[in-house]
């Protein structure tokens, strides 16, 4: 009864207090949408201090950046200052008028400043748009990283057709947006496949770069939908420089030529002159209208932002949303189906023991199969803090890692539930004088490439800095196809965001894949897997075992040293695996290359998982010349066999398992 009263006998208080409710609903949304996508303060390139002559310039470029108004086509390159200059770009997607270019780029410098308040360099990324600014040179030049990736969560019901038709309508795309001018260098269109779904697309490049850095950018990107959105019905990957994304949703807008007129409202100011009761009849003929339709609006508003949100899953996102799909309930399964799935855990089923538990093979209701790794008993962690670990690493998704499923546990029981990689480890074939005869080298070359990039998303694509720290051949599973899987995260380390190293007096993994700070001081980052996968790079293109490596010599040598050895005689193929018989020889001597730089004693000389990437996919990237690597590992594995044979020694697959991670 309330509502009437208000209606009749103040008509004025009624409509403010309707305002008011819409205000504080559009402020929330607004809040809603505050949130990045992914933002990147890039912590490597150093802080600036309070004083300094690049925060006044920082400032000054900030605070007026979206101010010329003669902007108008969505790309602001600028620059302020003589010493210690400030750089910044700001790109918008390609359909968005200046007014919400404007917006959106505010928003972004907005919670850049807050989230990196003394951050050299930073990037970060909305749905419309891209902002980053530096103290160096950033116009015209091509960067591929920091990258984000989205995609939807539901895959494609024939994911290689749909996959193909996405890349060949972004290529398509590519040329058209090369070919753009100055001022923009983007290009939309759709394509349709027979019996199935529309796909949408779009492509981009800041409009400063050559039509031939934007093409390179855009394939780049392009090729990087096998890493993120493999058969998925929509997905997107940011580049510094570019951007591409597809749907089965139309997602671009048509940009208005100009303003819409204003809107002629009826002039209500002539009903203050009429008798009381009319004027309530007017006021509340014209504001009830109103009020439907605002309340209206906002309605489909709040709709269309939530379904937005779920259309697209980002993974790049620097914290982890609260209404992250994933969670505790969707990923438990329950322990007496598990228990039927693998047979009572019977030992035929048993595929292998590692570490830290015995991996079953399993087969669900529904038909699937399924990899289960109960864990050793002991473990001193909770059960909430067990979970909310399963939920950091149930986040990873790539091609190139296993994929963990879920998990259960029933009193002092714990289990971990993959996906099932049907070809086992690496070691199983690289080390088998008879199966070794089916890894070729495009094969082996292949499977290089894959742990390269499943490393690069670990360390730099995912939500989390994952340090592995147990790289070795039985941690890479092959699927059906030969593609290489990394699995058993047993031992990673999981880094806060601004964490570039850390420290522990717990050595873990495996001798003879160790990086000599790691073994002897417990320090380790991310180029402490560099210099494991330095070893494995050596051992598949030779077929030999690190600390078996065969040679003329009577005393045992290890196989980084041999390599060392033979690349300083000038006959680095002299360790090629025998049984490659066929296959690229420079691409062979590349790759006992990048393992030598891998391998070095000084820790900085060792590329990036990124470096290495490209070094394996440019035939023109000139390699620099190692260092002497270290030799520590032949020692130390025959001063320590002994006491960790048992750990070391691969019994048979190795699936992800969970200990000490923490989160970002």
């Amino acid at each position: 009864m309330v509502w009437p009263r208000l209606m009749c006998s103040s008509p004025s208080l009624y409509l403010g207090f309707v305002i008011f409710l819409v205000s504080i609903t559009w402020q929330r949304m607004a809040t809603s949408q505050s949130d990045f996508e992914y933002y990147n303060c890039q912590n490597e390139q150093g802080n600036y201090t309070a004083n300094s002559t690049y925060k006044a310039n920082l400032d000054h470029l900030l605070s007026t950046f979206t101010s010329h108004r003669q902007i108008d086509y969505g790309f602001y390159n600028l620059s302020y200052g003589q010493d210690r200059e400030a750089n910044a770009i700001g790109l918008c997607r390609g359909d968005v008028g200046p007014s919400d270019c404007q917006t959106c780029l505010n928003n972004t410098i907005t919670l850049l400043i807050e989230n990196c308040p003394t951050q050299i360099e930073t990037i970060g990324w909305y749905d419309e748009c891209m902002f980053r600014y530096s103290d160096r040179s950033i116009f015209g030049v091509m960067e591929p990283s920091p990258a984000v990736f989205s995609w939807r969560t539901r895959n494609a019901s024939d994911p290689e057709r749909f996959t193909q038709a996405a890349r060949n309508l972004l290529e398509s795309l590519t040329s058209e947006a090369a070919a753009g001018d100055s001022r923009l260098k983007f290009a939309a269109g759709d394509a349709e496949i027979p019996n199935y779904w529309p796909i949408y697309g779009a492509v981009q490049c800041t409009p400063d770069l050559s039509a031939n850095d934007c093409t390179n950018c855009l394939l780049g990107a392009i090729a990087q939908i096998r890493d993120c959105c493999d058969g998925k019905m929509g997905g997107r990957v940011g580049r510094p420089s570019c951007n591409i994304r597809f749907d089965i949703d139309p997602f671009i807008q048509n940009r208005p030529e100009s303003a819409p007129p204003p809107l002629n409202l009826p002039n209500t100011t002539t009903t203050t002159t009429t008798p009381q009761g009319n004027s309530s009849g007017i006021v509340v003929f014209i504001v009830v209208p109103l009020i439907v339709v605002i309340i209206a609006a906002v309605a489909l508003i709040i709709i269309s932002i939530f379904l937005k949100r779920r259309k697209l899953k980002s993974y790049s996102a620097q914290n982890l949303p609260e209404d992250e799909v994933i969670n505790a309930e969707s990923l438990q399964f329950d322990f007496d189906t598990i228990r039927v799935a693998t047979d009572g855990f019977s030992d035929e089923n048993q595929l292998g023991k590692g570490g830290f538990g015995v991996v079953y093979k399993g087969r669900l209701p529904d038909g699937r199969s399924i990899a289960v790794k109960r864990l050793f008993q002991g473990s001193k962690q909770g059960d909430e803090e067990f979970k909310n670990e399963i939920l950091l690493v149930a986040k990873l998704q790539h091609r190139n890692l296993v994929q963990l499923l879920g998990f259960c546990f029933k009193h002092h029981e714990r289990l971990l539930i993959y996906e099932f990689v049907e070809n086992s480890s690496l070691e199983k074939f690289l080390f088998n004088p008879i199966k070794r005869e089916r890894l070729d080298w495009k094969t082996r070359y292949s499977i290089i490439d894959g742990i390269v990039r499943g490393l690069v998303y670990l360390h730099e694509d995912s939500q989390l800095t994952i340090i592995h720290r147990d790289l070795k051949a039985c941690n890479i599973l092959l699927d059906a196809e030969m593609n290489a899987k990394i699995s058993d995260f047993g031992t990673a380390k999981l880094f806060d965001y601004d964490q570039t190293q850390g420290n522990t007096k717990r050595i873990m993994g495996t001798f003879g894949y160790m990086a000599p700070e790691y073994a002897w001081n417990g320090c380790f980052s991310v180029k402490t897997d560099v210099f494991s996968f330095g070893v494995l790079i050596l051992e598949i293109v030779s077929g030999q075992k690190n600390n078996r490596a065969q040679t003329n010599k009577e005393i045992e040598e290890s196989l980084v040293s041999l390599a060392w050895r033979s690349w300083g005689n000038g006959n680095a193929l002299d360790i090629v695996d025998p049984c490659l018989r066929n296959g690229s020889r420079m691409e062979m001597g590349r790759c006992i290359h990048i393992g030598l730089l891998c391998v070095q004693a000084n820790l900085g000389a060792r590329p990036t998982m990124s470096t290495v990437l490209l070094m394996l996919n440019n035939g023109s990237f000139s390699l620099p010349t190692p260092s002497q690597p270290a030799f520590f590992v032949n020692s130390a594995a025959s001063r320590m066999r002994g006491q960790s044979q048992g750990h070391n020694e691969t019994q048979g697959l190795n699936y992800m398992s969970i200990s000490e991670l923490y989160p970002r």
